[in-house]
C-alpha cells in the first residue's frame, strides 16, 4: 500500500471514540490556544483590512453557515476557512510542533471548523477531525526533514498545511479512504508557501496558511463530490516528497502511526513570535530577574541557534536588528531580545517598541551565531546564550523552550493567554466564549455552537 494511502486510510479509518482521551484533551487545549489568536489578529493585524477587502471585492464575503472568531457575522465555509487561518497565524502566537518546524493549528482547526459547522458534526467529532489534521501534517513535516524544505525556500506550515487542512475537512465531509486519498490528492496540487516573505516583512506568510486551510477544506469538498484527484500524490514520482524536499524520509510519516501521537508533541508558545527566538527569550528573562539587570548594563549579548534559526531571525543580522515592522520583528532575534530585556516580559502588546531607539540601541549589541550543538537533537528549538553586563560573561544553554510537551501548561494558564488575547476584543464575553470552547466534547453539534 503507498504511503498516501496508509495516511489516508488512517485518517478515516479511526473511530473518534478509539483516540486516546489525552489526545482528545490536548486538541481542546491547542483549539482554545488557537482561538484566542484569531481573535485578537481580527482586530489588530495590519493585514487584516486588506484581507476583508479582497473578499468584498471579489464577491466572496457573503453570509454563510461558518463562524469566524472575533467578526460579528458568519461567513461562507471557504471564505471562513481562510480568514481563521490568516488570523490565527497572523500575530505569530500560535502553538508549534517541534520535529515539523510548522504550526498545525493553524491550516487545521479553520478547515475541521469549516466542515464540522457544514455538516453538523458533533464537538468530539470536530475534535478528532483537529488530531488527524494535526497527525498528517506533522508527519508530512518530518518526512520532508524541514532543514532541506527550508533550504529549498518553502515554508512547511502552509505546505504540508494543506494536507492537513485536507483530512481536517475529510472526516466531517464523510470521505472514506479512497475519496480521502483523491482529497490528499488535489492537496498536492495546491501545496504552496514561500519563504520569501522574509526579504521585506511581507504578509504572505499568514495568508499563505489560511489559504492553505481554505484549499485543504476545497480539496476535500471536491474528494466528496467523487472529484478524481492524483494517486500516490505524497510519495509518488512527483509527489509532495519528492518535489518539494532534497532529504526526505517517507517512513517518518508513518513510524508509529497509531500508537505514537504527535498531537502530543505539539506546544503552545508564551511569545508572539518566531518559535526559534524562544529558547533565548526564555534565558534572557531569567538573567534579568536572578540579577536584578537593567537594560543600560547590557554590553553584548551571543545567541547560538540551529541553522534553521539563523535562515528564520538571524540573518542577515543588520537587518535582524532594524526590525520596524510586526512581521520583521516577528523574525528577529535581535528584537526579541531587546523587548525582552526592556520589558522583562514579551507579549503582543510590546510590538509598540518596533523603531523605538532604546530597542534599536540594544538589538545592536545582539549577535546571532550557529551553534552546531545544537543540531542532530530530537529538535531545533533550543539556544545557547552569552550575555556580558558588568563586565561578566553569563552563559546558559536552554534546551527546550518554555510551553514544549514536556513543560506544556495547564489549564489554567491557557486560560489565562486567552484573557489576555480575547479580553480586548470581547470584553467581559471572553470568558463565555472561553466556556463555550470548555464545552466542545459534549456538542450535539457543531452548527451554531458559538453562535
Amino acid at each position: 500500500m503507498s504511503l498516501t494511502m496508509t495516511l489516508a486510510g488512517f485518517a478515516c479509518g479511526i473511530d473518534t471514540r478509539e483516540i486516546p482521551d489525552e489526545v482528545m484533551a490536548r486538541a481542546l487545549a491547542l483549539v482554545t490556544d488557537f482561538t484566542g489568536s484569531i481573535l485578537r489578529a481580527a482586530h489588530e493585524a495590519d493585514s487584516t483590512p486588506a484581507v476583508l477587502a479582497m473578499l468584498e471585492r471579489l464577491g466572496m464575503e457573503g453570509d454563510g453557515p461558518c463562524t469566524v472568531f472575533g467578526l460579528n457575522r458568519h461567513y461562507g465555509a471557504a471564505a471562513a476557512a481562510l480568514l481563521n487561518g490568516t488570523f490565527g497565524h497572523s500575530l505569530d502566537f500560535d502553538d508549534t510542533h517541534a520535529d515539523s518546524s510548522l504550526h498545525p493549528s493553524a491550516p487545521v482547526v479553520p478547515a475541521a471548523l469549516a466542515a464540522a459547522e457544514l455538516t453538523g458534526a458533533s464537538g468530539a467529532d470536530f475534535l478528532a477531525a483537529v488530531v488527524m489534521g494535526f497527525e498528517v501534517c506533522c508527519r508530512l513535516g518530518m518526512a520532508l526533514d524541514p532543514t532541506e524544505h527550508y533550504a529549498r525556500g518553502f515554508h512547511p506550515t502552509a505546505t504540508a498545511g494543506t494536507f492537513g487542512a485536507a483530512v481536517a475537512a475529510g472526516r466531517p465531509l464523510g470521505l472514506d479512504a479512497k475519496a480521502m486519498s483523491a482529497a490528499l490528492g488535489v492537496a498536492a496540487s495546491q501545496a504552496s508557501g514561500s519563504l520569501q516573505f522574509l526579504v521585506n516583512g511581507a504578509w504572505n506568510k499568514r495568508y499563505q496558511v489560511g489559504e492553505a486551510s481554505m484549499k485543504g477544506l476545497m480539496a476535500a469538498t471536491l474528494a466528496a463530490s467523487d472529484f478524481v484527484g492524483a494517486e500516490d500524490a505524497i510519495d509518488g514520482k512527483h509527489g509532495f516528497l519528492r518535489g518539494y524536499s532534497d532529504g526526505a524520509d517517507p517512513e517518518r510519516a508513518v513510524a508509529g502511526l497509531g500508537t505514537v501521537w504527535e498531537t502530543l508533541r505539539i506546544g503552545i508558545k508564551p511569545y508572539p513570535a518566531c518559535r526559534y527566538t524562544h529558547a533565548a527569550v526564555d534565558g534572557l528573562l531569567a538573567l534579568r530577574r536572578d540579577l536584578n539587570l537593567a537594560p543600560d548594563e547590557v554590553e553584548a549579548i551571543t545567541v547560538g541557534l540551529h541553522r534553521n534559526g539563523i535562515t528564520l531571525v538571524g540573518a542577515p543580522i543588520a537587518e535582524k536588528r532594524r526590525a520596524r515592522s510586526v512581521v520583521e520583528g516577528q523574525f528577529s532575534m535581535p528584537f526579541a531580545a531587546a523587548a525582552a530585556l526592556l520589558r522583562g516580559r514579551f507579549g503582543w502588546d510590546d510590538y509598540d517598541l518596533l523603531g523605538k531607539p532604546e530597542t534599536e540601541a540594544l538589538a545592536a549589541r545582539v549577535d546571532v551565531v550557529r551553534d552546531e550543538s545544537l543540531e542532530n537533537l530530537r529538535h531545533p528549538f533550543g539556544a545557547t546564550l552569552t550575555l556580558r553586563a558588568r563586565n561578566i560573561d553569563y552563559r546558559l544553554r536552554i534546551s527546550d523552550p518554555s510551553g514544549e510537551p514536556e513543560t506544556f501548561p495547564d489549564a489554567q494558564a491557557i486560560a489565562a493567554k486567552f484573557r489576555t488575547l480575547a479580553g480586548p476584543v470581547l470584553n467581559a464575553d471572553a470568558d463565555t466564549l472561553l466556556n463555550r470552547l470548555h464545552a466542545l466534547p459534549q456538542a450535539l453539534s457543531m452548527r451554531d455552537w458559538f453562535s
